[in-house]
């Protein structure tokens, strides 16, 4: 059988290259784009190689015939307007090697995230340091053309301090100048969501396919807490619910979503981190459970993942958290089958391998680790499955 595989995005600039606003982050010591055979019994993770990058290939997305790769290069070191970039690979079907395709201007500065849209046609993008968001058409062979479309966010900045911190927090990150965090489109790919953390806003744009091009919905965006920061959402399985991570208020919202009209209306907020907590914490990825049982929120500094029940309606209940056995996890993902959680613990250069016990939530540590030079993001694909 053909393997699966990992593909694990990290910081790899040099020092020289990470952006002069990027305080938060080490020098990048990862190697561009890491590879991994699966062994889908145990989820521990074996080198196969990298794809050398040193642009920091920070986000990855597959598309949905596991045919190509699609990185955003969190620099801005392209043309006179000082850009980022998005590179597109090919993929070997037989080892999941790849082949570079393509690279392109992102839209903005600082690309931190990239996600394709159902229709399989574009390639959305948020461009951080930026503050803006692209489109970007993907072209028969999979390479990338010129962007279709680029939104640059305005508006208030927030406040330093958030609405919702935790009591003794001084979590400062992006209250600075707008930072578009986060794109995709919602499940039906006919509107588009995007945050923009500085904004404390999550935005809602119509998106027509034939053209690429993005027009803000009515209203055109739904506001978070002041200070709060929208930095990742995720969809439950139902389409009906949208669960918003926040970054310096430690939060969680669930927000009803209704798929005819875009429109957001938040129902519940409640506290990313476990009863009695002071301190800083900055929250960073936000994901449902491929079952729509569970919701996992990771914390950094506090290093864990908080774990939430999913309620008749729609509403989280606590159950417990994880330690990431490793600092600053940057992001978790789930292995296909849902067995496994990896966690990127961005500051201890390691992938942590947690197993999930499906019916209660919980993660129990493997004792596995996979050597990682500042990991931030990572994607599977079973290459069984693939033409």
């Amino acid at each position: 059988m053909r393997p699966l595989m990992a593909y694990v995005g990290t910081f790899s600039s040099p020092l020289g290259d990470v952006l002069p606003t990027q305080v938060d982050l080490p020098p990048g010591n990862g190697r561009g784009i890491h590879l991994f055979r699966v062994d889908r019994a145990t989820g521990a993770l074996d080198p196969a190689g990298t794809f050398d990058l040193g642009t920091s290939p920070s986000c990855l997305a597959l598309n949905a015939a596991g045919t190509r790769l699609y990185s955003a290069n969190e620099t801005d070191r392209v043309g006179d307007d000082k850009e980022g970039t998005v590179s597109a690979f090919s993929i070997d079907p037989a080892d999941g090697q790849l082949t570079p395709l393509n690279t392109v201007a992102s839209g903005g500065a600082g690309p931190t995230y990239v996600s394709l849209h159902p229709s399989g046609r574009y390639l959305l993008v948020a461009n951080y340091f930026g503050g803006s968001v692209a489109v970007l058409p993907i072209l028969a062979d999979g390479r990338l053309g010129d962007a279709t479309d680029v939104q640059v966010d305005a508006g208030t900045i927030g406040p330093t301090r958030a609405t919702n911190a935790p009591p003794g927090s001084f979590a400062i990150s992006g209250h600075d100048r707008t930072h578009a965090h986060m794109i995709e489109a919602d499940p039906s790919g006919r509107f588009v969501l995007h945050v923009d953390l500085a904004l404390d806003k999550i935005f809602v744009w119509r998106f027509d396919q034939k053209t690429g091009v993005l027009t803000a919905n009515a209203p055109p965006a739904v506001s978070l807490p002041p200070g709060d920061g929208p930095r990742h959402f995720d969809f439950h399985p139902n389409g009906r619910w949208l669960y918003s991570i926040q970054e310096e208020g430690s939060t969680i919202v669930l927000f009803d979503y209704d798929a005819d009209t875009g429109r957001l209306t938040s129902r519940q907020t409640i506290s990313s981190l476990p009863a009695g907590f002071v301190g800083t914490n900055f929250c960073s990825e936000i994901l449902v459970s491929a079952d729509g049982r569970f919701v996992y929120g990771g914390n950094r500094l506090h290093d864990s993942i908080g774990i939430f029940s999913v309620g008749a309606n729609g509403e989280l209940t606590w159950v417990a958290d994880e330690w990431t056995r490793g600092d600053y996890p940057r992001s978790f993902s789930f292995d296909p089958a849902g067995r496994f959680l990896y966690s990127c613990n961005q500051r201890a250069d390691n992938v942590a391998v947690f197993r999930v016990d499906r019916n209660t939530g919980r993660l129990e540590f493997t004792d596995q680790y996979a050597a990682v030079g500042n990991p931030s993001h990572m994607v599977f694909l079973d290459l069984a499955l693939v033409g």
